[in-house]
């Protein structure tokens, strides 16, 4: 026999008594409702109308006393709306005559509702306070009083009803009350008994399998359902035990093999040298490899509150930035590194950062690898200063190969031929270059030492943009390139370093000269954008390929088959000096061909005129 017939063979008892008294109580509902319905239809309609239309008849006497109290104006809208209401619910009681003797005072109330209705339509056209109080007192108020008895006497009338018939109808309930919880208890009881008995015995089955299953999900993977039959719980005992035999055989196959990958993984991640943190969404730390543990003083079970604050802010950037859905984070340069205080002396770690995805594919913490560079940043210091030191050196003995030269050509000391001339002029263009790269040179050594200083004013933009242009327009003659100020007077000012703003447009203008074509022209564009000013030099030459448009702004970086003499530092330090004042650099590329160097600064608050 199959689960469900015997289910439905176990709850016909039940189904049975619940049917009789199904009937019975079915009978005794309608029988109670019909007691009920009569009292609901004859009386209570009444007894509402009744008692709204003497709430109505006091509302009406309050507003004719605010009325005399001078608020009129708000007083005869409610009076009116009153009235509105009180009609509705005589004419329901009209309708609703059902008690001896009610029809005779409703008359009654109708015809002292249209005396009091004459009344309030005289009272309304009153306005002087002594009329209206001689109208209510005299009037208005015995005609209110009269209206709100006749209505209580209606109500009265049907709450004596309703009393009378609710006696009758309870003691009718009362004797079908104990008649249906007879019948009740005895259906109830039969059917539960046998419904019950039948029941546990055929769910006996499914407890040793709750059992099974409890002792299987703590870990006992040797627990069985023992069911005897044919039916289906039978059959889900059976593949119950089939799948109880299968984990154990699984779990015994495999717990070993991933015991030993998880020790192989972690083995790997302690070998790395570099400290490694993976943080969770919250912040926490979900796991740490041994360089972090030793380096960092950081624990599994522990937070970032402990680290120290500066390894603590670049944690969090990073997680933050990982965890916005921003994709990797990789530093832009060694000046990202962050200084901790290790056992072993100070080191510089360098961040960067991967996502941490689920099976589901969504992002559940950041995994970051803390790069030491302390001896990369200590040979960058020695090399910065090895180059300082050179270029210092360099500039004494530049600088008299400059004046002789100089005074050679001015042939001081006595008269050239053109060969030595030629020969002078080359030689002057050489050290000419030679003096620029070594001011390119220390003015690195000055910003990567942190000696950089900025004397901030506000400068007029079209002022700062012909100033840049005039000091490079002797260049520009020479390349026959043609230079314009496409700066409108009148935009405003910048706050910046004159002078260091003007080595940056120096740095831009040469480039843009070096690579125009004779007859091209050189453009400077001034564009306010808020609380930021963009600048912008453009030319018409061959422009730069996209994949060098941020390693162009490199140190020593140069373009291939780009023209020579130069050392690849005058972009570099217009980054450093537009960096230093808060703004960015970039470069794009011109619609109809060339290039646009682009820089924004920060433009001046205007001054507020004092009186």
């Amino acid at each position: 026999m199959k689960l469900r017939t015997k289910l439905l063979l176990a709850q016909a008892p039940l189904l049975a008594a619940l049917i009789f008294v199904g009937t019975v109580g079915s009978l005794t509902a309608r029988e109670l409702g019909r007691g009920a319905r009569a009292i609901l239809s004859e009386n209570y309609s009444s007894v509402l109308a009744a008692q709204r239309m003497a709430d109505a008849a006091a509302r009406i006497d309050n507003a004719a006393l605010s009325c005399i109290a001078g608020e009129c104006a708000r007083a005869l809208p409610r009076i009116a709306e009153s009235q509105r209401l009180f009609e509705q619910e005589l004419r329901t009681q009209e309708g609703n005559v059902t008690e001896p003797g009610e029809a005779e005072a409703t008359a009654r109330l109708r015809l002292a509702w249209q005396r009091s209705s004459e009344s309030l339509a005289r009272f309304a056209q009153l306005t002087r306070e002594s009329e209206l109080r001689n109208a209510y007192f005299g009037e208005l108020l015995p005609e209110v009083t009269e209206v709100k008895r006749d209505a209580e006497s209606i109500l009265a009338l049907n709450q004596d009803a309703m009393v009378r018939k609710s006696d009758v109808a309870e003691r009718s309930a009362q004797r079908l009350n104990a008649l249906l919880v007879a019948v009740v208890v005895f259906g109830l009881a039969v059917g539960t008994l046998a419904s019950g008995a039948l029941t546990a015995r055929l769910l006996r089955p499914l407890s040793v399998m709750s059992q099974a299953a409890r002792r299987l999900g703590e870990g006992d993977v040797a627990a069985r359902a023992l069911v005897s039959g044919k039916d289906e719980l039978a059959q889900v005992a059976s593949e119950f035990n089939t799948m109880a035999e299968r984990l154990q055989r699984y779990r015994e196959s495999t717990l070993g093999q991933l015991l030993a990958a998880h020790r192989s993984s972690q083995a790997v991640i302690d070998s790395l040298g570099d400290p490694v943190v993976v943080l969770g969404v919250g912040g926490e730390i979900l796991h740490l490899n041994t360089a972090a543990e030793g380096l960092l003083e950081l624990r599994p079970d522990g937070g970032l509150e402990g680290t120290q604050p500066a390894l603590r802010g670049v944690l969090e950037r990073v997680r933050s930035h990982v965890l916005n859905g921003n994709g990797p984070y990789v530093p832009k340069g060694l000046d990202e590194a962050v200084r901790v205080t290790a056992p072993g002396g100070d080191r510089r770690l360098l961040p960067r950062g991967t996502p941490v995805y689920s099976e589901q594919g969504d992002v559940i913490g950041a995994s970051i690898v803390l790069q030491d560079v302390t001896r990369l940043l200590t040979f960058e210091e020695l090399r910065n200063d090895l180059v300082a030191t050179v270029a210092h050196e360099f500039r004494t003995p530049l600088t008299s190969l400059r004046m002789a030269i100089h005074l050679l050509n001015e042939q001081a000391a006595g008269p050239l031929s053109d060969k030595q001339a030629d020969l002078l002029f080359g030689a002057r263009d050489d050290c000419e270059r030679l003096q620029s790269i070594v001011d390119d040179l220390l003015d690195i050594s000055r910003i990567q030492g942190g000696k950089l200083e900025l004397h901030l004013a506000d400068v007029d933009l079209e002022s700062l943009a012909r100033a840049a242009l005039d000091a490079e327009r002797s260049v520009a003659e020479l390349a026959h390139v043609s230079l314009s100020c496409e700066v409108l007077p009148g935009q405003g000012s910048v706050r910046v370093d004159p002078d260091r703003i003007a080595l940056v447009f120096a740095n831009l203008l040469s480039n843009a000269i070096r690579h125009s074509p004779e007859g091209g022209v050189v453009r400077i564009r001034a564009r306010v954008e808020g609380a930021r000013v963009r600048f912008e030099v453009a030319d018409r030459g061959p422009g730069v390929p996209r994949e060098y448009s941020q390693a162009i702004f490199d140190k020593y970086f140069q373009m291939p088959e780009a023209p020579t003499g130069g050392a690849g530092l005058g972009l570099f330090i217009a980054r450093e000096i537009v960096r230093a004042h808060g703004g960015e650099i970039g470069v794009e590329n011109e619609p109809g061909g060339g290039a646009c160097f682009w820089f924004t600064v920060a433009r001046a608050e205007p001054r507020q005129d004092r009186s």
